[in-house]
């Protein structure tokens, strides 16, 4: 058997040599579910910067960046907490005093440049927001400040085109770019020890997302037996040659949730939503949840026991039993 060259690597050891200032990013989950916040804290603490984010319905992880002040460029379709804060705050207030640039697509046409990168094609077609003020040209945002002149090998040069049908004759349909991100972080439930990808429950676009980039960061609640993972084949995503980094971190999501481990900590995204709300807000809450802290562990004590306890997902059942549901 050929040596193994280990991919293990700390939350620390993985920001810092594999993410670069200036690079394009996308990330696992979707809005408050399986979002990589240890490594979202770690960002923050060594201050990367001018990010570009290309993601499909961004959430808590992408308003830490954004009130941060590590992103540059953001490209999605929607930004907020679901129930537990119906926007983002911070996008909102970067983007009126244009700190940031946003480039607004739909929810379909962000997976198919996702999915278009990860089968490495330039574009997928589709019908998706024809007719809609989202193909305006005057809302080009990268066009209009220069950025698609060919100098960034990952902008493309067309927001969009169109083409007509060439098989049936049928009506003209809209082409949309690859998404070519430097690097994913994406939180799972397990990985093995070689790098092999299992997700329980939904899987969002997640599979797009990791193989659309060119490095691949997995961060899991547990790192286990890759004799152990690959026994039921059906239920892991991604191949382990394809992983360039894996990571162990429990809880690593918080306060996103992680199905059959942990509930989305919404009590605690409720209060950073209302806190963050101005520039001072935030700067005073990332003083005292992330950079009053050494390192993520140091905030899981901070959270403690009792809070991290009630969320713990039963065995069985695969969600908590001692979460109130239905009520505000």
């Amino acid at each position: 058997m050929a040596d193994f060259k280990s991919k293990k690597m700390t939350v620390p050891e993985a920001v810092r040599e594999l993410i670069k200032d200036g690079d394009m990013m996308t990330f696992s989950g979707f809005t408050i579910w399986r979002r990589p916040m240890a490594m979202v804290h770690e960002i923050v603490r060594q201050g990367k910067k001018d990010l570009h984010l290309v993601e499909v319905n961004s959430g808590t992880h992408g308003e830490v960046l954004i009130g941060a002040g590590c992103v540059k460029v953001w490209e999605s379709c929607f930004m907020g907490h679901e129930l537990f804060g119906k926007i983002g705050a911070n996008l909102n207030r970067k983007l009126k005093n244009g700190e940031i640039i946003v480039e607004d697509y739909s929810h379909v046409q962000m997976v198919m440049r996702l999915a278009a990168g990860s089968m490495g094609l330039p574009f997928l077609p589709t019908y998706c927001a024809l007719g809609t003020d989202i193909l305006n040209p005057e809302y080009d945002v990268l066009g209009k400040k220069g950025m698609r002149d060919g100098s960034n090998p990952r902008i493309p040069t067309e927001k969009f085109n169109y083409q007509e049908d060439p098989f049936y004759g049928e009506r003209a349909v809209l082409n949309v770019p690859a998404a070519r991100p430097n690097v994913c972080i994406a939180h799972v439930q397990q990985v093995g020890d070689e790098g092999t990808v299992k997700v329980m429950g939904q899987r969002y676009s997640d599979n797009e997302a990791m193989k659309a980039a060119d490095k691949l960061i997995v961060v899991a609640e547990e790192i286990v037996p890759e004799e152990v993972i690959r026994q039921d084949p059906t239920a892991n995503l991604i191949p382990h040659y394809l992983v360039d980094a894996i990571v162990e971190q429990p809880w690593g999501a918080h306060p996103t949730g992680c199905f059959g481990y942990y509930e989305v900590d919404g009590a605690f995204i409720r209060d950073f939503y209302s806190k963050t709300k101005t520039q001072e807000g935030f700067d005073a809450w990332a003083e005292e949840w992330i950079l009053g802290c050494g390192d993520y562990n140091e905030y899981l004590y901070k959270l403690g026991f009792n809070r991290l306890d009630s969320l713990r997902a039963n065995a069985a059942m695969n969600y908590s039993l001692r979460v109130k549901r239905g009520a505000r």
